[in-house]
């Protein structure tokens, strides 16, 4: 299986993050969106001040590899409005994903008002703007219910104030790879886990990310259902290759 079109490359280090200067960030993110341009991957996920970096090497090479990036990463917890300002500079720098973290925090506490307004104007600005919209749950935060209850609410959300052709458009996310578990316990998708997001957030697509780490893990989430793979290892995954990598 040609699993190449399921992989969103990603590197979501800060320079802080990956002990590294601004300098050598800015090196390891255009070595991240060279490969995802030569090993013709679906997507390059970016960090929202390296998009017009990708924009601009993909154009360049006359490429078609999409450009996503995140959103009120990796806490969720920023405004709403935050949220908004953030994709709106994204989507003029070109980005063709937006994938924002829900505020899972407040959907634990029992905030749904803030949770249902966050996913209905998230989602609103993306198709208006002709995006793919993300809605990352972080499953490593959440227990089995809430991982029903939140996928089933962002797709009602979708069913309820959308048009069914936006549908495929607007994907449930399972992490972001930056969740602190404990006992070393994994912080992203797991087959149980991508398979109660699949049950619940259908029509919704769903993107597995972090915790694929071998080709064939990645085929095991395309034949669940998944339709993207999110993984810093884009380009061992795809050659057959386990990868060490965390994300």
């Amino acid at each position: 299986m040609n699993i190449r079109q399921y992989l969103d490359s990603t590197y979501l280090k800060t320079p802080l993050q990956a002990g590294i200067t601004e300098s050598e960030s800015i090196q390891v993110a255009k070595e991240y969106i060279q490969e995802a341009i030569s090993e013709h991957f679906k997507l390059i996920m970016i960090r929202p001040d390296r998009v017009a970096l990708a924009k601009e090497m993909i154009d360049e090479a006359h490429s078609n590899v999409q450009i996503g990036t995140v959103i009120g990463f990796p806490e969720g917890t920023a405004s709403v409005e935050e949220k908004l300002k953030e994709a709106n500079q994204a989507i003029q720098d070109g980005a063709d994903d937006l994938d924002f973290v829900c505020n899972y925090e407040a959907f634990k506490n029992d905030d749904v008002a803030l949770v249902k307004n966050e996913i209905l104007a998230g989602t609103a600005l993306g198709l208006k703007n002709n995006k793919v919209v993300k809605w990352i749950i972080e499953v490593a935060a959440l227990n089995e219910t809430q991982i029903i209850q939140l996928s089933a609410l962002i797709k009602n959300i979708v069913i309820s104030n959308f048009e069914e052709e936006d549908y495929a458009s607007v994907f449930v996310k399972s992490s972001t790879g930056f969740y602190k578990t404990e006992n070393n316990l994994p912080n992203g998708a797991t087959v149980p886990t991508i398979t109660l997001m699949l049950e619940n957030a259908s029509p919704l697509p769903v993107k597995a990310a972090g915790g694929v780490r071998t080709y064939e893990e990645a085929v095991e989430m395309i034949r669940l259902g998944v339709k993207r793979i999110g993984t810093s290892g884009a380009k061992a995954i795809a050659n057959g290759e386990n990868t060490p990598i965390e994300y």
